[in-house]
């Protein structure tokens, strides 16, 4: 293979890198949102016979006939013995965000070590071996060795506001899977507000209310997509020069 093909290679190679890279960096900055769940289809209810159901708008001797048919409204129908709290697929749900985090941890590690040995010098015949008045086998080893190491990190995350979510999935026990997103659309952007995760029935408040930290499995994402997101975050070149693929 000539030197010139060799090197046309070489190009070819170093512009679908850097494409590659380019690529990449032009999602860099942007927030990753999870995987949007799916509402699960529930198992039908036992219908019950016509004969035995009072016809819609015939009152069926009671003022409450067209509460299950939702007065022939398409509506839900009226409940005399539950409150209004989300529990069916497709109800709503307010989720009030709490979150508060805070991390810190601290370590120092200290090492220390000294050896020393020491020949003294010897005699022969009583006389001491030396050279020139110097003695020649007398040595002295001496060595020390010493680490000390520090770390200290602190991180703090807070989170605050509402988000209305939808009922996806009702797990049998009094739990409900809900998902929900929020996004707005700002002048250079977009912010995206997204949770997923398993409440109870019981933890919902009268006012279809519950707070985050009561939320199980919860998967809560915030960020924004857009200019002002990229601007933020660090360029291709700094991010191979701060990357473990870098030595130095």
């Amino acid at each position: 293979m000539s030197r010139a093909v060799m090197n046309a290679a070489k190009a070819i190679a170093i512009a679908t890198a850097l494409l590659a890279l380019s690529g990449c960096a032009s999602i860099v900055g942007d927030v990753r949102p999870f995987e949007q769940v799916q509402p699960v289809a529930q198992t039908p209810a036992v219908q019950v016979p016509a004969a035995a159901a009072p016809t819609a708008g015939d009152g069926g001797g009671s003022i409450f006939a067209n509460a299950q048919a939702g007065g022939g409204t398409g509506q839900r129908g009226m409940r005399l013995f539950q409150d209004s709290k989300a529990r069916e697929l497709g109800d709503l749900l307010t989720i009030v965000l709490i979150e508060n985090t805070r991390a810190k941890t601290n370590a120092k590690t200290a090492v220390t070590k000294d050896a020393g040995v020491g020949l003294a010098a010897p005699t022969i015949f009583g006389r001491n071996v030396t050279y020139n008045g110097n003695p020649i086998l007398q040595a002295e080893i001496e060595g020390t060795r010493d680490f000390a190491g520090a770390g200290d990190s602190a991180q703090s995350n807070q989170l605050a506001g509402n988000i209305t979510v939808t009922v996806v999935e009702q797990l049998g026990n009094g739990n409900l899977r809900v998902a929900g997103e929020k996004r707005v659309r700002l002048n250079q952007g977009d912010e995206l507000v997204q949770v997923q995760g398993i409440v109870r029935i019981a933890d919902i408040g009268p006012d279809n209310r519950i707070t985050s930290d009561r939320v199980g499995e919860a998967r809560i994402v915030y960020g924004g997509r857009g200019t002002l997101a990229r601007s933020n975050a660090m360029g291709w070149l700094g991010r191979f020069f701060n990357s473990a693929a870098f030595p130095y």
